[in-house]
């Protein structure tokens, strides 16, 4: 039945399953009858007609042999049968039987040939077989024959040779299990003497030779006793490893990378080794710090072992805190010091061994040089990958002993040592592995915003102490002083020099400088806490008596006597009108000395004007300086604080001295409108004016109030009332002009701020030097205005003015005694004002402003007392005329300033009387700098 099946399929007709579909299982086994083919036969069918009703017979039917056809046939019979659909529905599975018969016997005729065939092939076949059965009898024969042919004796000897051939094998197996089991004493030789590759190349020599005598009994256990001799040595290749995390040595490494190759397991050691830098950080900061906060505590008591590091760290004393931070940055350096090593020998051996492998390159072996390949490709991928695994691990261990602690009362040299050791650090960093070191950044950022703001609290609050104790004595410096001959500004020179701290030298000096690791490679350490050389320099910045030497103190008032100055014109009582043109020789001359000197500096060589508050000041900007270039994050709030310091000094200044609402009243411009924005802001911003807090008031106005500063108040030890003194000219130069100093110190400073600054926040320093730095020249006009205004009496001179007659008949040839008093009271201001100059050098800006003020308010003065007059005649405006050149002219002869101030003011006034009501009216229009009352009096 499966050849029909298989001869149906052949010849693209489906299965017998399906051609037997109708046939119940009788039917499906019984062949054709002779008369049914023949009748198949002789029927003429169509091979299509007879292939449709194949197709038609249904699925089912070609199923499986043992599917009942009957029962299938019978439960589709309908529920009322019908005797004509019956016949009908068995006549057409006659025709599908009649069909499929057909065909099988179709197929059947068509293979008979080669039925044949194979029947043949098959007899055929079995005479072969036949045949060799012959042979193999005749072999038995043969082979009986060949047996009793052969001696015992010859078998014998053949037996005996093999049998001594065997036992030399077994000596030379004996006596190598001998020196097998004597391996042990050498191998535990080998590992006393760190030869690890040595050793694990006789183990494995062992264990290739017990491999071969494994069918030995003895061998089994001596196997095992190497295996666990080998596994002995992988620990103590582990060991070995971890020692390399704290002390690198070259040879002890090669020793162990040799071994390591030799087990095949230069992957693993490389896993093993990173776990090792691990813990050894883990385990060395830990260490360093229990040690400490065992030593301060006291005691053995073991409780500190049990605790977390991180709870450690909070244990630590002020005192202690600084050389610890010193010696676990130091232990943190040997383990990145050994790494760096590991790495430079790594990338040294690829080197070497890269080269040995190009230069017997012939093929032989390239299968190992590629498994090499891989894993020196994988060591330097996982050395790379593990300087970052590392630095991240020191960071955080730092990072956790930085806000262990609370830094904010540190002494400040103490905390810029922190800082510096910090930045050193993440000097460090950057050199390992090209971190940023945020993380430590961020840290320290706290720390140090957390700290200074407590600090710059209280100097602001020791500024204000000192400028309330400050009686504005000038403090003598060489004039060749400069900031950066301060301690606190060393670091600006020394970050020119490559051997200072990396941490205070700029980056550009880093890049061309030899890397720490390079310097400290072979020896050393770049956290050792070196002695401070600070204290051994001493600051050469103060003159004796403010000069530069006792012969130019003496030299100095050589050349001054108190009347030198004056022209002997000006020392009579009259000065004759028709002589005003004779002295011009001596006017020219003095003139000249007058240039020479103009600043009345006493040739004191132009030393700078400061106080010893300034000099803090300088010195706490130098400080916050020092901080900002050592922690660079916190620069916009170094700068910040730094610029509340000059805030603070310029109000107090202003304060002291510069405040008078009786003068800024006169409507001068004497205090611009951006040196009042300034003053505003200062006062909003950082002045605290009221007197006692309030405790209803918030938390937030607390918090406010918490970062001003109350308004200084000037020392009872200074006294500005004395005319002598000019009221007070001497502390009011000192104090304005240190200053000036000041802001010409952090104008010096400028480009130094602007380097560090975040970009976001330059606007904040631009304008706070256009707004802030840049007016405290400007403050000296609010200063000196006062001292003018003092200096000579205006008053009387109105008063001699209102006694003079103005309404008189003819031209007068002789000026009136008030201008002879004015003069004399400006000789005598001069003669004042040499005085101070030698207590305190009046630089050239300061006597000019201070002439400027005196003139101005001298013209205004007559312009007052012109307007004042009742009746005048115009031989009377002839004669303010002559008063009024007379004036100029002797006035010229006093002082340098050219222009003199408000000339036209007056000249203008007095012309004014000249004008007919036309040209008034038009006159009045354009000139709004006279008052309503001048106007009206015209």
């Amino acid at each position: 039945m499966q050849k029909i099946k298989s001869l149906m399929a052949r010849q693209g007709l489906r299965s017998p399953q399906e051609s037997v579909h109708d046939l119940s299982p009788i039917e499906n086994l019984r062949i054709p009858s002779k008369e049914e083919l023949r009748e198949s036969r002789e029927e003429p069918t169509d091979p299509q007609a007879q292939q449709e009703i194949i197709n038609s017979i249904e699925e089912v039917y070609f199923s499986n042999d043992s599917f009942d056809i009957v029962k299938y046939e019978l439960e589709r019979l309908p529920p009322v049968l019908s005797l004509q659909e019956l016949e009908e529905y068995r006549d057409k599975l006659k025709q599908q039987q009649a069909a499929v018969s057909k065909k099988v016997a179709d197929l059947i005729l068509e293979k008979q040939p080669a039925y044949v065939e194979e029947l043949e092939r098959v007899t055929s076949l079995q005479t072969g077989l036949q045949l060799a059965a012959v042979i193999c009898a005749n072999g038995r024969r043969h082979l009986n024959i060949a047996k009793e042919g052969f001696t015992q004796a010859s078998l014998g000897l053949l037996a005996n040779q093999r049998k001594r051939q065997l036992l030399i094998g077994l000596l030379k197996s004996l006596r190598t299990i001998k020196t097998l089991q004597r391996t042990d004493v050498r191998l535990s030789e080998m590992l006393e003497e760190e030869d690890y590759p040595g050793a694990i190349q006789l183990c494995l020599e062992c264990q290739k030779a017990a491999s071969t005598f494994k069918h030995y009994s003895c061998i089994s256990e001596l196997n095992s006793k190497l295996q666990d001799t080998l596994e002995q040595i992988e620990e103590q290749l582990d060991v070995a490893l971890s020692k390399i995390c704290k002390n690198f040595d070259i040879s002890h490494y090669t020793k162990v990378q040799q071994a390591y190759r030799l087990l095949g397991k230069t992957q693993t050691a490389m896993d093993q080794l990173h776990m090792h830098f691990t813990q050894a950080i883990h385990n060395t900061v830990f260490q360093v710090v229990l040690g400490y906060v065992e030593l301060c505590a006291g005691n053995t008591d073991t409780k500190f072992q049990k605790l977390q590091y991180k709870d450690l760290c909070t244990h630590i004393t002020s005192d202690s805190y600084i050389p610890c931070l010193a010696d676990l940055c130091k232990a943190l350096w040997e383990v990145m010091l050994s790494y760096y090593r590991t790495m430079q020998w790594h990338e040294n051996h690829d080197q070497d061994e890269t080269a040995t492998v190009s230069s017997v390159s012939d093929g032989s072996n390239v299968i190992g040089t590629e498994e090499n390949s891989f894993d020196r490709s994988y060591i330097k991928k996982k050395l790379e990958h593990g300087l970052s695994r590392i630095w991240q691990d020191v960071q955080l261990k730092v990072k956790t002993y930085l806000l262990g602690t609370d830094l904010s009362n540190f002494k400040y040299d103490d905390f810029i040592f922190v800082l510096d050791v910090i930045s050193r650090l993440m000097q460090v960093g950057e050199e390992f592995c090209g971190s940023k070191s945020e993380v430590l950044q961020e840290s320290i950022r706290k720390q140090s915003v957390n700290y200074f703001k407590t600090y710059h609290r209280t100097r602001l609050e020791e500024l204000r102490m000192f400028l309330e104790n400050e009686t504005w004595e000038l403090c003598p410096v060489k004039s060749s002083f400069s900031i950066l001959q301060l301690h606190e500004f060393k670091f600006m020179e020394q970050s020119r020099s490559p051997s200072v701290s990396p941490s205070k030298q700029p980056a550009s000096a880093i890049s061309t400088a030899v890397t720490l690791f390079e310097q400290y490679c072979n020896g050393g350490n770049p956290f050792e806490i070196q002695a401070d050389s600070k204290d051994d320099e001493t600051e050469d910045v103060l003159a004796s008596n403010g000069y530069e030497s006792d012969e130019q103190e003496k030299s100095a008032y050589q050349e001054y006597d108190s009347d030198s100055d004056v022209p002997e014109e000006l020392k009579r009582d009259y000065v004759d009108e028709q002589t005003g043109d004779a002295p011009m020789k001596s006017v020219s001359r003095e003139t000249l000395r007058s240039r020479k000197r103009s600043d009345y500096n006493l040739n004191k060589v132009n030393a700078p004007i400061l106080t010893n508050t300034t000099l803090n000041v300088v010195r706490l900007v130098g400080k916050y300086m020092q901080m900002m270039n050592i922690l660079k994050p916190i620069a916009f709030d170094v700068i910040h604080f730094m610029s509340q310091l000059f805030d603070y000094y310029l109000y107090a200044v202003y304060t002291f001295f510069g405040r008078n609402d009786t003068f800024e009243s006169t409507g001068l411009g004497l205090s611009s409108s951006r040196l009042r924005t300034t003053l505003n802001r200062i006062q909003e911003s950082l002045i605290d004016l009221e007197v006692s807090g309030d405790p209803t008031g918030t938390l937030t106005a607390a918090e406010e109030r918490k970062e001003k500063v109350p308004s200084p108040h000037l020392s009872h030890l200074v006294v500005l009332t004395s005319g002598n003194s000019l009221y007070g000219l001497a502390e009011r130069v000192v104090a304005t002009e240190s200053l000036v100093f000041l802001a010409e110190q952090f104008e010096f400073l400028q480009p130094h701020l602007d380097a560090v600054m975040p970009a976001a926040k330059k606007p904040f320093l631009q304008q706070f030097y256009s707004q802030t730095v840049s007016t405290a020249s400007e403050l000296r006009k609010p200063v000196y205005w006062i001292v003018a205004a003092k200096a000579i009496d205006y008053e009387q001179m109105l008063l001699l003015m209102t006694n003079v007659k103005w309404d008189v008949k003819e031209i007068m040839s002789q000026h009136n005694v008030y201008v002879d008093a004015l003069l004399k009271e400006f000789e005598e201001f001069n003669r004042r004002l040499n005085e101070v100059s030698k207590r305190v050098r009046i630089p050239l800006p300061v006597s000019n402003i201070l002439w400027e003020h005196c003139i101005r308010l001298a013209n205004r003065t007559l312009v007052e007392g012109y307007a004042n007059v009742k009746k005048c005649s115009n031989e009377g405006r002839a004669l303010m005329q002559l008063d009024f050149q007379q004036f100029l002219m002797k006035l010229e002869k006093l002082t340098d300033i050219r222009p003199i101030p408000d000339k036209e003011f007056v000249e203008t006034y007095i012309k004014a009387y000249y004008l007919t009501e036309n040209d008034m009216e038009r006159w009045i229009k354009e000139h709004r700098e006279y008052s309503t009352k001048h106007l009206t009096s015209c």
